[in-house]
């Protein structure tokens, strides 16, 4: 385990920018409690790298963690995403905890049409049941059920002003994950 450098961060950072927006600084800021109660003083969440995979924990945990042996640390932390064999970094639908309460942008989908999304399908316009304004092609988007739920994110194929002219048929949201990736993917997360 250890710290990411600085091209990581930056690639991270990056990742999590194109769905959070300027609300990145809530998760890095985001204060800790967990740890001795005697300290008067929150601790930090930092950002953590084992096996390629890049995690999301208190400070105080990563000191406890220390404690076990590299080869033996399966898992720390929230799960944000993981690094490809060619560098690029993929987020995974752990990160969704910290995604959903920052959002910038988001869908939410009619009930009739969650169960298509959590099968990794891409979402269309007559799947929408709500969407919020200033949506750009390229933006991540984190899709909810119309109880608030979320349900996973994905990137936006469409602009707002664009979505609400099309055909009923194409494509808004492009699958990237789901909640339903805890039951089809069980053995590799």
């Amino acid at each position: 385990m250890r710290t990411l450098d600085e091209q990581e961060t930056t690639i991270v950072f990056e990742k999590l920018f194109k769905f959070v927006g300027n609300n990145l600084k809530n998760i890095v800021d985001n204060p800790s409690y967990e740890g001795p109660a005697q300290d008067p003083l929150p601790g930090r969440y930092c950002f953590r790298l084992q096996k390629n995979r890049v995690y999301y924990a208190s400070e105080s945990l990563v000191k406890r963690a220390t404690n076990v042996s590299k080869e033996l640390l399966v898992s720390l932390g929230v799960q944000v995403g993981k690094f490809t064999h060619s560098g690029n970094f993929h987020l995974t639908i752990h990160a969704l905890s910290l995604l959903a309460p920052n959002a910038k942008h988001k869908v939410w989908l009619k009930p009739t049409s969650e169960m298509s999304f959590l099968y990794g399908n891409a979402v269309l316009k007559a799947h929408l049941g709500r969407i919020t304004e200033d949506i750009n092609g390229g933006d991540g988007i984190v899709v909810y059920s119309m109880s608030d739920v979320p349900l996973g994110f994905g990137i936006a194929t469409k602009s707002t002003k664009d979505v609400r002219k099309s055909d009923p048929q194409t494509m808004v949201v492009i699958h990237q994950g789901d909640i339903g990736e805890y039951l089809r993917l069980e053995d590799e997360l």
